[in-house]
């Protein structure tokens, strides 16, 4: 493997191309080349969900991908959510849902994209989703009864 390798991806809608170390984590890339810090350091093993970011609209742990692995890749970061998430932002603000915020980056990535697969997904699929993002801090309660709110709208709050 080499030591260094050129990335090209798109993040957030913008493209880069830089030249990296072959062993740089996407997360890493993501926080110390870009500026991108909405993804989180939380065990750097893939076991809590705090740095969850979106590759080609899918769910992926950033800090156990390689970038290398996503190179020609599209890349969302919570930086990065714009009106299609808009009602699952609302609906955490509207219920709290969010303390101390470290998980919730992550969380929004991740609902975001079972939303865009289940509008209406039920209480068992919302509750797997979660089960790949840890919180400390609300019990999941308040995250429920976001998520929950979206999802009895169809993915919308209004």
């Amino acid at each position: 493997m080499p030591d260094e390798i050129v990335l090209t991806l798109t993040v957030n809608g913008d493209k880069h191309r830089r030249l990296i170390p072959a062993s740089r984590t996407l997360l890493d890339f993501l926080r110390e080349d870009l500026g991108l810090t909405g993804s989180k350091h939380g065990c750097d093993v893939g076991d809590c969900g705090a740095c969850t970011v979106r590759v080609g609209g899918v769910p992926r742990l950033a800090c156990i991908t390689l970038a290398a692995e996503v190179d020609g890749e599209e890349v969302q970061t919570i930086e990065g959510i714009g009106a299609a998430e808009a009602p699952l932002v609302a609906a955490f603000d509207k219920h709290v849902a969010s303390q101390c915020g470290y998980c919730t980056p992550g969380i929004i990535l991740s609902l975001s994209h079972l939303f865009e697969q289940d509008p209406a997904a039920d209480d068992a699929a919302i509750r797997e989703t979660l089960g790949s993002n840890i919180c400390r801090c609300t019990g999941y309660t308040k995250i429920l009864a976001a998520a929950r709110e979206v999802a009895a709208r169809g993915g919308q709050t209004r």
